[in-house]
């Protein structure tokens, strides 16, 4: 895949000489473009040589954008994923698969609806289990990632306790696909979505961060001021299991998509290499 350096598609607002690389942008729309070009030239790669790429996928308001130009480039510019194979980060516990706040349904409603991913390519945790059968489904859901050949791609956001898919603090860097409690911070986060704190689910099924860690690539997108203080512990902090984001410092190949207003606790960091 082309470096994170030479863009083909658009160029960003300011690079961050550092490890991992952190470009920002003048915009989301700007950044998600700048990302949709990497992944379509991946995917449309490995159709030219008959074979599947498999992305790790996310959720939240974050990559709506990022989702809303895959379907542009679906639409008018011929993009297929046909070739494509998902796996989600995470599903919350105890939902009906159809309730409007699962994954599955925020997958379906802002991507697969819309574009050709064969359902048999898609992959989300369960979050119906019954109690003893979840450890066996998280060990299957690895195995499958495994299967595929693992992850080629994997998109992040970054939540408020600075957790990766729901690795929240105490999350082992080598940890694998699990249950996991949620975090009082990350729970009320999402209650404006469920119309009170009372309606969000307590548990949730997520890969871990050794199973996030062990994608060949890895693009990390952040909007608004709001992310700026958890963004600056991640990425100029000590590598913790407070902060799971913290771990992507060590990735050999990750990348850091923010706006402008994200960067904002960063900006001490950053060199003159303004890009017009």
């Amino acid at each position: 895949m082309r470096g994170i350096g030479t863009p083909a598609c658009g160029v960003p607002l300011f690079l961050f000489m550092s490890f991992p690389s952190i470009r920002v942008f003048d915009s989301r729309d700007v950044a998600v473009r700048e990302l949709a070009c990497e992944v379509s030239e991946l995917i449309r790669g490995r159709a030219a040589q008959g074979r599947l790429v498999v992305l790790g996928l996310a959720t939240g308001n974050t990559p709506l954008p990022f989702y809303q130009e895959l379907i542009r480039l679906h639409r008018h510019e011929g993009l297929s994923f046909a070739n494509v194979v998902t796996f989600n980060l995470d599903e919350y516990l105890g939902l009906a698969r159809e309730h409007p706040e699962t994954y599955w349904s925020f997958m379906h409603r802002h991507l697969f609806d819309h574009i050709d991913v064969p359902a048999s390519h898609i992959h989300l945790p369960s979050g119906t289990l019954p109690e003893a059968a979840i450890p066996a489904h998280c060990a299957e859901y690895e195995a499958s990632i495994h299967d595929a050949g693992g992850l080629d791609f994997q998109l992040l956001g970054i939540g408020g306790t600075g957790h990766i898919g729901f690795n929240e603090p105490g999350s082992p860097k080598d940890s694998r696909t699990r249950c996991v409690q949620l975090d009082e911070i990350t729970r009320r986060d999402a209650a404006p979505a469920f119309g009170g704190l009372e309606w969000v689910p307590t548990r949730a099924i997520t890969m871990g961060c050794g199973t996030i860690l062990a994608a060949r690539r890895i693009a990390l997108l952040a909007w608004g001021t709001k992310k700026a203080s958890i963004l600056r512990a991640a990425l100029t902090g000590p590598i913790t299991e407070q902060v799971s984001a913290s771990f992507l410092q060590e990735h050999p190949n990750t990348a850091f998509y923010l706006d402008r207003s994200a960067a904002s606790a960063l900006e001490a960091r950053r060199e003159t290499c303004q890009v017009s």
